[in-house]
């Protein structure tokens, strides 16, 4: 029989390894764009995926310490992306940025 703990580490490992894969992803199309809210869409990506990340290594390590990162990574990361939105709508009243204007 296969001890649990064994069971856990090797799930938090192979979880590990497609976060960070899906993290590479993201980026990739952060910086593809084509436009501006795709690159705003897939930086919220990353940090839920940051979020995930850091949850799943409190687990792998046993220390609770990451979870409260986490957590203060994620009220950061919500400000971030709701400020970024607005910076955005206020851009495409102004005449700035179409909400289907590609950029080059």
């Amino acid at each position: 029989m296969v001890p649990e703990s064994l069971i856990v580490k090797t799930a938090s490992e192979i979880t590990l390894v497609l976060l960070a894969l899906a993290i590479l992803l993201a980026f990739v199309r952060m910086f593809m764009g084509p436009t501006q809210a795709d690159r705003i869409v897939a930086l919220d990506l990353i940090s839920v995926l940051i979020v995930a990340t850091l949850a799943a290594l409190s687990v792998y390590t046993g220390q609770k310490a990451f979870m409260d990162v986490a957590i203060a990574y994620a009220l950061i990361a919500f400000l971030g992306t709701v400020a970024l939105a607005r910076f955005r709508e206020r851009l495409a009243r102004r005449g700035g940025v179409d909400a289907g204007e590609e950029e080059l």
